[in-house]
C-alpha cells in the first residue's frame, strides 16, 4: 500500500483523468448461441452467466473483458487473453488504447459498473443493457505504473480466494462422492428400488407465471428458471411473489424443472420446507408424495437420478421433460426411520461444504468482503480537474 501511495504522490498529484470507454476501446457482441457449447470444447465460450462453457471454434483472439448484455447485469465479469467465442447477448469490451492496462479496468468495472448502471436506469435492477450505456461508462486512466501496482496487489488478494474455493470445491466433490455411496445400498435387504410413479401420491404441471405477473406482494411462488438458478436441492421460502396464479404446492412437495438449456441438468429438482401455499410456475411439475421430504431432495440430486433425468428430449434448441419421463426414474426407498437417519448425516455433511455461518464458507465469505473492501479503496482517484 505504501508503494502505491508513493506512485500516486510522485506520478498524479493533480488528480486522474477519466476517459469514456467508447474513446479507449472498441464494444461489440458475439454471433453464437448456448446450444453451440460443446464439453469437450477448446475454447472459453462466454454466455450470459458466471460459468463459461466451451466451444469448439473461436470469434476473436485478443485481450478483453466480457460482461453479459443481459441478466447478472453488474454482477457478472470475466477477463479473457486469448482466443474465446461469445454469446450473441454478451458483450466484450476490447481496449485499443496502450495507455490502458486491460486487468485494471476488469477490476473498475467490477467496483462501479453496477452504481453506474443502476444510476442510468433510475431504478434497483436492470434487465439488460446497450452497447452505447457501456461506451458512455468512465473510467480512471491513472499512469501505468499504478494500474499495474493495483493489479498486483488484487490480484493477491484473488489469488487468496481462490486456494479456499479449491478445498471447498474438493470438499464439495467429496460429499457427492460420499452421497452416492450412501445412498446405492447394494445388497441392502430393507431397501425398495421404486419408480416416481410408484412413490408419487400426486403429479402434476403448474401453470404460466409470466415476467410481468411477479409483483412485490401477493402470494409466493417459484418459476422454473429459478430452480436452476436460486433453489439448492432444498429450500424454505420463495423469493418471488405474484397475484396470479392456478397451481400450487405445499411443505414436502418435490418440485422439478421439465424445460431448460442443458441435457445433463435437465429436470433438477427441488423440495419446499416451508409452511405457506405456493404457487407453481409453468414448466414446472410438481410432486406429491408421503417420503420424508428432504431424503427425496437428496435421493433424486444423486449422480444416478441425474443421469436418469437428462434422458430428456432435444426440441427447437431446448430440452425438455415430462410426466411420463419423470414417473419412470427409480429410486431407493428404505423405511421411514432410515430416511431419517440418513438426512441427519447428510444435512452435518452439506453444512460443511454450504453453512455460510460456519466453516469454508464463512472464510470465504469474510475473504470476499475483505477485497471488495480494499478493492473500491484502491480504485477510487481525484478526478483531474474536479
Amino acid at each position: 500500500m505504501s508503494r502505491l501511495a508513493a506512485l500516486l504522490r510522485e506520478l498524479c498529484p493533480e488528480g486522474v483523468e477519466y476517459k469514456p470507454i467508447k474513446s479507449v476501446a472498441e464494444v461489440g457482441t458475439g454471433s453464437s448461441n448456448k446450444n453451440e457449447s460443446s464439453e469437450e470444447g477448446k475454447y472459453p465460450f462466454f454466455v450470459r452467466s458466471q460459468k463459461v462453457e466451451t466451444m469448439n471454434s473461436f470469434e476473436y483472439d485478443e485481450e478483453a473483458i466480457i460482461i453479459p448484455g443481459e441478466g447478472g447485469i453488474g454482477d457478472i465479469f470475466h477477463y479473457i487473453n486469448g482466443k474465446y467465442a461469445i454469446h450473441q447477448r454478451v458483450y466484450r469490451i476490447h481496449f485499443t488504447d496502450s495507455g490502458v492496462f486491460v486487468k485494471f479496468a476488469y477490476y473498475y468495472l467490477i467496483s462501479n459498473f453496477k452504481k453506474y448502471i443502476v444510476q442510468k436506469a433510475v431504478n434497483a435492477t436492470v434487465s439488460s443493457i446497450r452497447k452505447p450505456m457501456i461506451e458512455d461508462f468512465k473510467i480512471p486512466v491513472p499512469p501505468l505504473e499504478v494500474q499495474r501496482e493495483i493489479v498486483r496487489i488484487l490480484d493477491h488478494f484473488t489469488e487468496l480466494t481462490a486456494e479456499l474455493t479449491a478445498e471447498l470445491t474438493a470438499r464439495k466433490i467429496q460429499y457427492e462422492y460420499y452421497r452416492d455411496r450412501l445412498l446405492r445400498f447394494e445388497d441392502s435387504p430393507h431397501v425398495r428400488w421404486m419408480t416416481l410413479g410408484e412413490i408419487a401420491t400426486d403429479m402434476y404441471r403448474g401453470s404460466g407465471i409470466k415476467r410481468d405477473e411477479i409483483t412485490e406482494k401477493g402470494f409466493p411462488c417459484v418459476r422454473y428458471g429459478e430452480i436452476y438458478t436460486t433453489y439448492s436441492i432444498w429450500f424454505d421460502h420463495c423469493v418471488s411473489r405474484t397475484r396470479s396464479g392456478t397451481k400450487t404446492f405445499e411443505h414436502g412437495d418435490v418440485l422439478f424443472a421439465i424445460t431448460g438449456e442443458r441435457v445433463e441438468e435437465i429436470a433438477k429438482s427441488c423440495v419446499y420446507m416451508g409452511h405457506e401455499k405456493c404457487f407453481a410456475g409453468g414448466d414446472i411439475v410438481v410432486m406429491k408424495h408421503n417420503q420424508n421430504p428432504k431424503y427425496m431432495a437428496y435421493a433424486l440430486s444423486t449422480t444416478s437420478a441425474q443421469a436418469q433425468k437428462s434422458k430428456g428430449k432435444v426440441k427447437s434448441k431446448v430440452v425438455h421433460s415430462s410426466i411420463p419421463a419423470l414417473r419412470n426414474i427409480l429410486i431407493p426407498v428404505p423405511p421411514l426411520e432410515e430416511q431419517a437417519r440418513i438426512v441427519a448425516m447428510l444435512d452435518r455433511f452439506d453444512a460443511l461444504t454450504t453453512d455460510l455461518s460456519a466453516g469454508l464458507p464463512a472464510e470465504i465469505a469474510a475473504r470476499r468482503q475483505q477485497y471488495a473492501h480494499y478493492r473500491d479503496r484502491l480504485l477510487h482517484f481525484q478526478e483531474k480537474g474536479a
